[in-house]
């Protein structure tokens, strides 16, 4: 069952009653700060909130997990965007309790896409090309520590600024409160 429709119907009295007008904002982020979290649909509204901001204030960028899995893939590229570009000067790197990565059975998810359709052919394709399907679907153990690698891979990155504090936090996503990991300042 898609969506789209009625989608389109909210979209369309959305722009004709002009409710886009409390949400304008340039493409610079007013607090100078970009935040790399989860795609959590617990953390949408909650982060923001439970950090002061609002529209316009950051950038948000969100991988699953907030796992940056790649020095040069999409999710370091946007954080790049974001300093050089947009004047970011601050990086937050913010993963949560309870996150759906830490329980990811990658041979489940493999499962399901066979399920779908995708044929074992391709999976082996994709193995003989070097794609490490275990590694590249797998999650986490332990949040603490995975924030603690993607704050070492911003900040380690030869393109990284090194003048841009990179922390990293952890938020419950029950209720808002942020336990910091690492303070950027400090390093």
């Amino acid at each position: 069952m898609s969506m789209l429709n009625e989608i389109l119907d909210y979209n369309k009295k959305f722009v004709e009653e002009e409710k886009y007008e409390e949400y304008r904002t340039t493409k610079f982020p007013d607090k100078k700060m970009v935040i790399l979290t989860c795609m959590d649909t617990r953390l949408f509204e909650l982060l923001p909130k439970s950090m002061n901001l609002k529209n316009g204030d950051v950038k948000i960028v969100k991988s699953a997990g907030a796992v940056i899995n790649h020095p040069f893939g999409g999710i370091m590229r946007s954080l790049m965007v974001a300093i050089y570009e947009l004047n970011a000067s601050e990086v937050y790197i913010i993963g949560h309790h309870d996150c759906g990565m830490s329980a990811i059975e990658p041979e489940k998810i493999l499962d399901k896409m066979k399920g779908r359709g995708i044929s074992e052919e391709t999976l082996d394709m994709m193995r003989y090309s070097g794609v490490n399907l275990d590694e590249w679907l797998g999650g986490f153990d332990d949040v603490t520590e995975s924030i603690k690698h993607s704050v070492n891979m911003v900040r380690h990155h030869p393109l990284m600024d090194k003048e841009v504090p990179v922390h990293g936090l952890v938020i419950d996503p029950a209720t808002g409160k942020l336990d910091l990991i690492v303070d950027g300042n400090k390093n």
